[in-house]
């Protein structure tokens, strides 16, 4: 190679470097659309609206959520998965997507290959609740019960390979029990249908279920954390109520596509971990039953990669199958 072709390389890379400096200076100059591969009224969707708002007075720009629900969160994240590279559009993604990796291989994604991590939102437990018509008080009850009738409880989940499934599955196969799994489209409508009575049990999310325990639509008989709620002290954890080990929770995260500028993935990084680290913030989502998540767009990468490699080995040793 010639030393001026040497030199045209060089003075290529550097104009390439200015041009993704200035165009990230400029970011967002329009609508930044925020897909959620679930369906409206659970915390994805909930917490995507409140992010969006918070990213729009950050940035002075409008953030929009575009509700895209469907096979497990598929189409919705293979939606983004084909879009530009621009930082315009995101998607609003949770733990089902690191169990899609191992629980839907033929997939049209890669998460790990066809995205790039830009920050984590937030993380909660679930509450593992039972409608008042089910004569079971307790974790222990409704253990006994289950094994004295394998498959007469159904539980619901928001759709195959969410957090809500996962739970019940990693559940089943810690207590040696049978539930019948009866997924939906998405939260909104198994969380319809437990408070109606419907189905009979289910693993939520405590920011939406909290408030129905309260009010005595649900028996909340444990959560899923490591530790007690604050929320509802006086409910075990799923481990302290029978099941050792125990843990399942719910985490929400912003990806992009794969390319996306890195100077825009990183103003994306450090707007958000602005919002979540504010006193306001922190205080809301506690009362929901939230904590905040704050690493580099580096660090999320790296925490995807782990939980894909933990819930592969769950999967696996679980044997769990998409309905």
């Amino acid at each position: 190679m010639t030393l001026s072709r040497i030199a045209r390389g060089l003075i290529a890379a550097a104009l390439g470097i200015a041009a993704s400096t200035v165009y990230a200076q400029d970011y967002p100059n329009r609508t930044v659309r925020i897909v959620v591969p679930f369906a409206t009224g659970g915390p994805a969707d909930n917490y995507a609206r409140y992010i969006a708002q918070r990213l729009q007075d950050e940035l002075k720009q409008s953030f929009i959520v575009d509700n895209k629900p469907g096979a497990g969160s598929v189409i919705g994240t293979d939606i983004v998965a084909k879009s530009a590279a621009d930082g315009y559009t995101l998607l609003m993604m949770s733990n089902t997507h690191t169990v899609n990796e191992s629980l839907l291989p033929n997939k049209p994604f890669n998460l790990m290959k066809d995205f790039t991590a830009v920050a984590p939102v937030n993380s909660s437990a679930l509450l593992l609740v039972v409608h008042p018509s089910v004569q079971v008080k307790s974790v222990g009850e409704l253990i006994q019960f289950a094994k004295a009738n394998p498959g007469k409880l159904n539980y619901a989940s928001s759709g195959n390979g969410t957090p809500y499934h996962m739970a019940g599955e990693l559940f089943k196969h810690m207590a040696g029990i049978d539930m019948t799994h009866v997924p939906y489209k998405g939260s909104s409508g198994a969380r319809t249908d437990i408070l109606g009575g419907q189905v009979d049990v289910m693993f939520d999310a405590e920011t939406t279920m909290v408030d129905f325990s309260r009010q005595g639509k649900v028996r909340a008989i444990a959560s899923t954390g490591l530790a007690r709620s604050a929320n509802l002290p006086d409910v075990p954890t799923v481990a302290e109520a029978g099941v050792p080990k125990y843990e399942a929770t719910i985490w929400l995260g912003l990806m992009a596509p794969k390319g996306t500028p890195a100077d825009v993935v990183n103003r994306l990084n450090v707007a958000v971990r602005k919002i979540v680290a504010q006193p306001e913030v922190k205080a809301l989502w506690a009362k929901q039953g939230a904590t905040p998540m704050s690493m580099t767009a580096a660090e999320f990468d790296q925490y995807l990669v782990a939980d894909v490699a933990k819930w592969a080995t769950i999967v696996k040793a679980a044997g769990i199958k998409p309905d």
